[in-house]
């Protein structure tokens, strides 16, 4: 056992050190194999995991020209956060502009933090460097001094990654909450069938995270399948951990209904948006058409009897939300205007990003439901996720919400990645 752990760890670093090169890949114009690298390095990590508790502490290495770069942002940091004190400091100031330099103060000051703890621990590690220098010969005060060297220097190197990681890019949707929506798509009953596995499974996973999830709506098939469903998920972060879940989910298996026992292909869509509310998107009451009409499905005697399901059209963009989940009609409205802003508020951030011709995570995908993401083999019992190039062998864990952070987190890990060759090229 103890010769098998040291096997993993050491593919393991090997696979963390791949990523070193990263800066030179970029400057050398050549194409990054970030889905190669990615898979090395995270399935790596799922064999070692449950046998080495250091895995969680890997970070990725900084080329040597990548901090030379960082460190000349944060000196600039360093010089924009002390001349806005100056001004602040100003007799003369106006109480508009003082407003404006706190503001960008406020901003600046979770860096100013981390880089006065860098700058303290880069000192420290000078004086020690120093006492290695000073007493050559003493071997005691040698293992001591490097022992706190070898400390100090294993926190500048958290320091730098935490630091490095607050100067790339941010999404300001990524700590909101998100509305998910998913589809039955080719396959029938079968494809319906999997899109109540692919829901309940977000529904487990939101319960594992602490997130709450609240179901909007279920449009129910036969053989206890949905043909749509939709659900508002709130907590921190949520739709930041989520987006990438967009796109085209792959079933391959054996379908209930096949008596041959012949293997069928069936997808469903997944869509992840950013909640939003109508200060976001300027809801105007005369661009609304709210029609009112009586539910339908499994419900009992209330259900073909009162006016209790809602349909909103927005007249400019032409979307339709059509909600029967509640048995009261407020209650329904107010989930379909949450379900149309968060739609209403996609299609502005898509337009801005547009403009500004800047599509984020080429590797990763733009999480167009045209887009296959994900296959789930029931057979063979694997899970692949074919932007990153990961499988896990765990389908039954991951539909139960249990091991889906394999892919979420691969799919972070590579954003960040992505960013940080897009920081190194843009300097």
């Amino acid at each position: 056992m103890g010769m098998n752990r040291r096997f993993l760890l050491k593919n393991l670093m090997r696979a963390v050190n791949q990523l070193d090169p990263l800066t030179s890949c970029v400057t050398a114009n050549r194409p990054i194999r970030r889905p190669i690298l990615l898979s090395a390095f995270y399935n790596a990590c799922l064999s070692a995991r449950r046998s080495c508790s250091t895995v969680a502490e890997l970070q990725p290495q900084l080329s040597p020209d990548l901090l030379k770069m960082m460190d000349q942002r944060l000196s600039a940091i360093e010089q924009r956060s002390a001349c806005l004190q100056n001004l602040m400091d100003r007799p003369d100031i106006s109480q508009t502009e003082y407003s404006r330099i706190n503001k960008e103060l406020r901003k600046l000051r979770e860096s100013m933090e981390l880089i006065n703890e860098l700058r303290a621990k880069q000192k420290e590690i000078d004086g020690l460097n120093s006492m290695v220098k000073e007493c050559p010969d003493d071997r005691d005060m040698l293992d001591m001094v490097n022992e706190e060297l070898r400390q100090a220097m294993t926190k500048e190197k958290r320091l730098q990654n935490s630091l490095l990681k607050s100067l790339l890019p941010k999404d300001d949707a990524d700590e909101r909450g998100c509305i998910l929506e998913v589809r039955a798509g080719t396959g029938g009953e079968e494809a319906s069938l999997f899109a109540m596995d692919i829901f309940r499974m977000y529904e487990r996973y939101s319960h594992k995270k602490g997130w709450k999830f609240e179901v909007v709506d279920i449009m129910e098939s036969g053989l206890k399948g949905c043909k749509e469903a939709s659900a508002a998920i709130s907590g921190a972060g949520v739709y930041g951990k989520l987006k990438f879940e967009s796109g085209v989910h792959r079933v391959q298996r054996v379908p209930v209904t096949e008596k041959s026992g012949r293997i069928h292909t069936s997808a469903v869509s997944v869509a992840v948006l950013p909640q939003a509310d109508q200060v976001d998107v300027h809801l105007r009451n005369e661009d609304l058409r709210i029609d009112t009409y009586r539910a339908g499905g499994a419900g009992g005697q209330h259900v073909n009897t009162t006016n209790s399901a809602v349909r909103v059209t927005h007249i400019p963009s032409g979307i339709i939300v059509s909600i029967q989940d509640e048995r009261s009609q407020h209650m329904n409205k107010a989930k379909a205007l949450k379900v149309l802003c968060a739609k209403l508020y996609e299609i502005e951030r898509s337009r801005i990003d547009l403009e500004r011709s800047k599509l984020r995570s080429d590797q990763i995908g733009s999480g167009d439901r045209s887009e296959r993401i994900r296959t789930y083999n029931f057979p063979q019992g694997r899970v692949t996720d074919h932007r990153v190039g990961i499988t896990s062998h765990a389908i039954d864990d991951i539909l139960m919400g249990e091991d889906l952070d394999v892919f979420v987190d691969a799919l972070l890990l590579q954003q960040e990645m992505d960013a940080i060759a897009s920081f190194s090229a843009n300097q």
